[in-house]
Formats: structure tokens, sequence, C-alpha cells
């Protein structure tokens, strides 16, 4: 498996999207891991100065629905969240924040991943939990 083109394809699929948006950046996978990046800034500020969390959110959701993609025949089939829930742990004003989607269960229907969020300190900052579903291509 060649990563860094694996990683390359995430970052081009992410043009003109949200995750361009919010400078989200795909940095590293694994068997059944992927991770993302995203800078603490105004960007994703919300009224206090804080990471938003939607913008957390956004970035969980972002990694588990690109780590069900790695898993699929993209030809054939495409992924679409049916649930995320996540918890705030801790907030942050700048900096960086890194989200690992790890694999809980990766059935032919579903995939369930456990994404945590640390900042660059390995800071605790949210947990959340995405169920995907596979679907097939029309």
């Amino acid at each position: 498996m060649d990563t860094t083109a694996v990683l390359k394809k995430f970052n081009e699929y992410s043009k003109g999207t949200l995750m361009e948006t919010l400078d989200i950046e795909y940095i590293a996978l694994g068997t059944d891991f992927l991770t993302a990046k995203m800078p603490v800034n105004f960007k994703v500020h919300q009224p206090y100065g804080q990471l938003h969390g939607g913008a957390t959110a956004a970035l969980a959701e972002s990694v588990g629905s690109a780590a069900s993609n790695f898993f699929i025949d993209n030809k054939s089939k495409f992924i679409n969240g049916i649930q995320l829930s996540i918890n705030h742990i801790k907030s942050k004003r700048e900096g960086v924040v890194f989200a690992t989607a790890k694999n809980i269960h990766k059935g032919k229907t579903t995939h369930l991943w456990e994404i945590t969020i640390v900042d660059e300190n390995n800071n605790l900052i949210s947990v959340a939990k995405m169920t995907n579903i596979v679907l097939t291509k029309k």
C-alpha cells in the first residue's frame, strides 16, 4: 500500500469542499486508522474565541468518512455518514488539532469508527463515534 499516494488522493478530493475551507489535511494512514489535522484559528472559532464544536464535528466526520472510503470498492460503492456523536472534553484557542479515526467495525454494509481528537501536546480535545453506511452506486 502506497500511503503517500492515498493521502495525496484524499487531499486532492478535499479541494473545493468544506475540508479545504477548514484547512483539513490528511497526514497518516494505516491498516486500521486515518489521521487528519486542522489548524485552530479565527476560521474555526466560535464567538468566544474557542474552537467551534461544529468545526470539530466536521473534522471528525471528514476523517471518519474518508477512512471508510479507503476500505470499499469506489467503482461500485460509496459511503454516507448516518450517525455522528461527539463529546467535547477541552477547549482550544490556537494551534493544531489531530483527528484519528480507528475502525471498530468494518462490515459489508456499515462501518463504525471511533475518532479521537487531540492537540499538538496530545491533550484530549474531543471524542466522536461515527457510523457510515456502504451503498451501491446506481
